[in-house]
Formats: structure tokens, C-alpha cells, sequence
């Protein structure tokens, strides 16, 4: 398929091909919520950084990362800055003939990123025999593609949860303990019982996490590590970059290198 405007409807629900594929060059975009009744979609982009929220989970994609949605799992994809979008659509009973479906986010090796971007430059004009073969490849690599954990898991308590889907989409920095009890109006105690019991999660490690997702997103959108740490309310350069890498297990320059 040729590149998709960003204004372009598109449906893959509408066609009949178990393998689709498409590529589009996008800013500023959010598909709000939605699901796809027959598909499967691998969900990638090889600039840029994508957020994508379920009902009960938020995933950050950098590059390098892939996100599988398996068919009717509601979803939303979000991001702000120019992001050249990939997807890829297969059809739900072929999906699971070659992969153990679930909602997941997969590391991108290079053989894959290639073979991510032929396919969704291909017509949808049915498989030929060349083109079988390298969907042979793609699951071989795919199956052995590891998870990687970018997700973060949101509580359902409605005292929490519109204010933390608030924070995951205006990218607001959620607060402090005692600020967040003052707000909802729900004891610090209560609210660290509902993190640890609807996310696995104290409230302070969610937190982290989320300040993790965020830092990745600002990284790959080019801004410095300072700036980082600051939008962050780290104390110093040194304390964020000491904090990227225990969760990480590398300095955030590391990080984009290793991915870039």
C-alpha cells in the first residue's frame, strides 16, 4: 500500500486480506478509543514515540518496540510530535495459527524492522509465494522477539481512575502521596491498599514507572537529559540519570544508542 495521508480513512475491518499493511507519516494524533472486530494489529513505528491506553493498561512505544493487539481489544493511540506510523492488520484466525496472541510489547530487532516496512508497502492484492515466505520469517522472528515490560497498569477504582488517565494523556506528572490523598480525598493508606492491589504496584513504584515511560517519550522526542529531568522534578541530571538506569540498566544516551 502506498503512504497514507494522515486524513485518510482507512478500515481493515473492510477487507478481506489476512495480511494488510500500511504506513503513514502522522503529528498530533489520537485515534481515540476503538477495536478491531476480525484483526489482529501489530502497532510500530520506527521514529517517534506512540502511547497506546486499554481499559486497564498504558504502553509506551519507543522505537524499536512493537505493541500486539490481539482483535477486539479496545485501544487508544496517542502521541503529539511526528511519529511515522506502522501497522500491520492480520486476519484473527491466520494470527493464531502461527502466534500465542495476547496484549504484549515485543523488542524490534533489525531483520524485523525490514521486514515490518516491506509489508506495509505491499498491495492488497493477495500472497504470493515470495511473500509467504518472508511471513514465514516474520513469525520465526516474532516468536523469538522478547517482551519487553513498558506497560503500566491503571488502577479501576473510580476515585483513581479518571484522574490517572488524566495524567497518562495531558502527560502530567501524577503527585506526590500526600498530595494525591488531598485531592481524591481518600487516606494514604487507602490509596496505597488500591495501587497494590489493582496494579501489583505501590502507589510510589507506579509512580516511578510512569516517570520511566515519560523520560523514554522525552528522550526519543530529542529533548536533553536535562530538560528531562527537570519536566520530571528530579533533583539533579545525576539523580535521573542514576534512576534510568536502574530501571533500564542503562544511561539514557545508552538507551538511545542501543536503540537508535
Amino acid at each position: 500500500m502506498a503512504l497514507l495521508a494522515q486524513s485518510d480513512d482507512f478500515n481493515a475491518d473492510g477487507i478481506s486480506e489476512k495480511v494488510i499493511g500500511i504506513a503513514s507519516d502522522m503529528v498530533e494524533h489520537d485515534s481515540g478509543l476503538h477495536f478491531h472486530h476480525t484483526k489482529s494489529q501489530l502497532l510500530y513505528a520506527p521514529s517517534g514515540c506512540m502511547t497506546v491506553t486499554t481499559s486497564d493498561q498504558q504502553f509506551i512505544l519507543p522505537p524499536f518496540r512493537m505493541l500486539w493487539i490481539p482483535a477486539k481489544e479496545p485501544h487508544r493511540v496517542n502521541f503529539r510530535n511526528i511519529v511515522a506510523y506502522r501497522s500491520i492488520y492480520f486476519d484473527e484466525d491466520y494470527a493464531q495459527k502461527y502466534f500465542k496472541e495476547k496484549l504484549k510489547v515485543l523488542h524490534v530487532n533489525p531483520l524485523l524492522k525490514e521486514i515490518i516496512e516491506r509489508i506495509c508497502f505491499w498491495e492488497h492484492t493477495g500472497l504470493s509465494t515470495a511473500q509467504e515466505r518472508i511471513l514465514k520469517v516474520f513469525w520465526d522472528e516474532i516468536n523469538s522477539s522478547p517482551e519487553e515490560n513498558l506497560r503500566l497498569t491503571m488502577p479501576g477504582d473510580v476515585r483513581l481512575k479518571k484522574i490517572t488517565e488524566e495524567w497518562t494523556l495531558r502527560k502530567s506528572l501524577p503527585p506526590r502521596l500526600k498530595d494525591l490523598s488531598e485531592r481524591v480525598g481518600a487516606s494514604e493508606k487507602t490509596i496505597s491498599r488500591i495501587f497494590v492491589k489493582e496494579t501489583r504496584l505501590s502507589y510510589q513504584e507506579w509512580r516511578q514507572q510512569w516517570r520511566l515511560h515519560r523520560a523514554v517519550e522525552l528522550l526519543v522526542d530529542g529533548n536533553s537529559i536535562g530538560d528531562t529531568s527537570y519536566d520530571l522534578e528530579f533533583s539533579s541530571d545525576s539523580a535521573f540519570i542514576e534512576f534510568f538506569k536502574k530501571q533500564t540498566g542503562f544511561t539514557p544516551l545508552q538507551y538511545l544508542m542501543k536503540n537508535g
